[in-house]
């Protein structure tokens, strides 16, 4: 479903290859946290979106890297509001990160801007954030 949905909004795109069960299940035990299920089932399909050179989702283990690095992070803490209630998985050329809400779990697409820490809701689920991403990659949120 969801590699044929992505290919209709646009030919001119990256998709990696599948990610097993394990692989989910791997990102869920690293972060400690369900993955939305779409997102899940996504990476499932294919475990990564590219499109201009942007990753507009992200592999699994990038998931994992990215979403570890942002909540271990000594220096973030004085600098910015928690993220463990965020779960990253794309981001745009700024700086901007994406994600979605998980506790409470919440199936919605913030963006999180980097310079002033202010998350803000830009689409109400998977298939909006992909159809908008991969028609204008970039600042297309603001």
């Amino acid at each position: 479903m969801w590699r044929d949905l992505i290919l209709e909004v646009t030919s001119a795109v990256e998709l990696g290859p599948p990610a097993g069960d394990d692989v989910v299940t791997g990102v869920e035990r690293a972060l400690g946290q369900r993955l939305p299920e779409d997102l899940a089932e996504l990476l499932q399909e294919c475990n990564g979106v590219t499109y201009q050179g942007l990753d507009v989702i992200w592999p699994a283990e990038r998931i994992i890297r990215d979403n570890a690095a942002f909540r271990g992070s000594r220096d973030f803490v004085d600098l910015y509001m928690p993220f463990q209630p965020l779960m990253f998985f794309g981001s745009n050329w700024g700086g901007d990160q994406f994600a979605c809400i998980r506790t409470p779990s919440r199936d919605e697409v913030f963006v999180w801007d980097h310079e002033t820490d202010s998350r803000y809701l830009v689409t109400y689920d998977l298939e909006q954030y992909l159809h908008r991403a991969l028609r204008d990659a970039g600042d297309w949120y603001r």
